[in-house]
């Protein structure tokens, strides 16, 4: 039983379970403002006090100046996170309470370091333990989770090949040629004089000539221009992928008073 008395050589005092192995250290004493009795106290876990848990304290008691509790470090670590820098409310305790009456009397921490000695009463310390399962050696495997990113190939879309017919205007220039009347006049010469003294001396007379022209024909005629079909091609970019991964590190509980790094 914890008295007032030796409230305040517990502060700071090794906190350590059925076992005699620590727990952590002794935050605050919290006292019931009735009785007076200490009635709780923090303990501080972790490897630099990161973490601050309420313990009862009406079974605990003190050994070779450590407070001693009925519980094991993973269930003092467990229990409700309570805001230490507050008085407790009646709800905060009761849950307190809760907690640890659902552990019975003590909360064994899983392995008894006299469970294997010989008959002198000496215990081999070379090996190491496991609080959450059989015995070890002096070493603690770390896991972690590790990304393995692979590709698969999925449709996105389709392309299709389609023609159609339009109809466009072009202009081509040709070149074309007709005739034209033109009068042509000749003097009279020994040559041609029979010629012109052939016919009657006076008459009427009437010529007449025919005229051409070219003009433009079209014609069409299809012929094949161009061959198109579909093709593919790879292009290889790069993308980045996000995952979350869990990893195991370590934490260190100093048996010490004196916190160390």
């Amino acid at each position: 039983m914890i008295s007032e008395q030796n409230i305040a050589s517990l502060v700071g005092a090794n906190v350590t379970d059925p076992d005699g192995h620590k727990i952590g250290t002794v935050g605050q004493i919290y006292v019931d403002p009735t009785s007076g009795q200490p009635n709780w106290a923090t303990v501080v876990t972790g490897f630099f006090g990161t973490s601050e848990s309420f313990v009862p304290l009406d079974q605990a008691d003190t050994v070779d100046g450590d407070l001693r509790v009925p519980y094991s470090k993973d269930f003092v670590k467990d229990a409700p996170r309570i805001d230490s820098d507050t008085d407790l409310t009646d709800g905060e305790e009761a849950s307190l309470y809760d907690y640890y009456q659902a552990s019975g009397t003590t909360h064994r921490s899983g392995f008894d370091t006299t469970a294997n000695a010989p008959a002198g009463g000496n215990v081999d310390a070379t090996e190491g333990y496991d609080t959450s399962g059989p015995t070890t050696d002096d070493a603690m495997t770390l896991s972690e989770e590790q990304l393995h990113v692979g590709t698969e190939r999925v449709e996105t879309g389709r392309a299709r090949l389609r023609k159609y017919v339009v109809t466009e205007q072009e202009t081509v220039t040709v070149p074309v040629s007709h005739e034209e009347v033109r009068l042509e006049r000749e003097p009279i010469t020994d040559a041609n004089v029979g010629d012109a003294l052939a016919g009657p001396d006076i008459s009427e007379e009437e010529h007449e000539v025919v005229l051409t022209e070219e003009r433009p024909v079209i014609a069409k005629e299809t012929v094949p221009v161009e061959r198109v079909r579909l093709g593919t091609e790879t292009v290889t970019d790069t993308e980045q992928v996000n995952a979350e991964v869990r990893k195991e590190e370590i934490e260190l509980d100093d048996d010490t008073r004196t916190a160390g790094r």
